[in-house]
C-alpha cells in the first residue's frame, strides 16, 4: 500500500511541474490560488485558463489551485465588498431583503450588484498582489524542498 501511495505522488508531483522550476510552479499556484478567490463567482475558472495560456503556466497546476480556493472565494465576497466600499467611501452596502427582490426594478437590482462586484473587486486586487508574492516566496520555498521538483530546477 505504501508503494502505490508514493507512486501516485511522484506522479501528482509530475503531472503538477511538468518540467517547470519550483518559483515558476510556486506562481502558478500563487496566481490559481488568488484568483480564485475573486469575490465574483464563476470568474476565476476561465481567468486562470487565460492566464495559464497567456504566461505559459502549467493549466492543470493553476486550476487545482484556483478549485482549491473556491470555499475561501465564497468566504471572503462579504468582507471584500465592506472593504470595497470603505476604500471608496461608499455609504454602506445594504443587502436586499429575500422578499424584497421580486419587488426592486430589475436596472436597479443590476445596478446596485454591479456597484457591490465592483467595490468587492478592488479590494480583491489590492489583497491579492501582495498575497502572489508572499505565497510564490514561502511555495517556492517548499516546492524546493520536494525531491522531483528539486531535479527539475537542477536539470534546467
Amino acid at each position: 500500500m505504501r508503494r502505490i501511495s508514493g507512486a501516485a505522488k511522484r506522479n501528482a508531483v509530475q503531472w503538477l511541474s511538468q518540467g517547470i522550476s519550483p518559483r515558476r510552479l510556486a506562481l502558478t499556484l500563487a496566481l490559481g490560488f488568488a484568483v480564485g478567490c475573486i469575490p465574483v463567482v464563476g470568474i476565476p475558472t476561465v481567468l486562470c485558463a487565460a492566464l495559464a495560456v497567456a504566461l505559459r503556466l502549467n493549466l492543470p497546476a493553476i486550476q487545482a489551485a484556483n478549485y482549491a480556493a473556491m470555499p475561501l472565494q465564497l468566504a471572503l465576497i462579504v468582507p471584500f465588498v465592506r472593504i470595497g466600499g470603505w476604500i471608496v467611501s461608499a455609504e454602506p452596502a445594504r443587502l436586499l431583503a429575500p422578499r424584497a427582490l421580486p419587488h426592486f426594478p430589475a436596472f436597479s437590482l443590476a445596478a446596485h450588484m454591479g456597484g457591490l462586484a465592483g467595490q468587492a473587486l478592488l479590494a480583491w486586487l489590492l489583497a491579492a498582489v501582495p498575497a502572489v508574492l508572499l505565497m510564490t516566496i514561502a511555495l517556492t520555498k517548499m516546492l524546493r524542498r520536494i525531491p522531483a521538483v528539486r531535479a527539475v530546477e537542477a536539470g534546467d
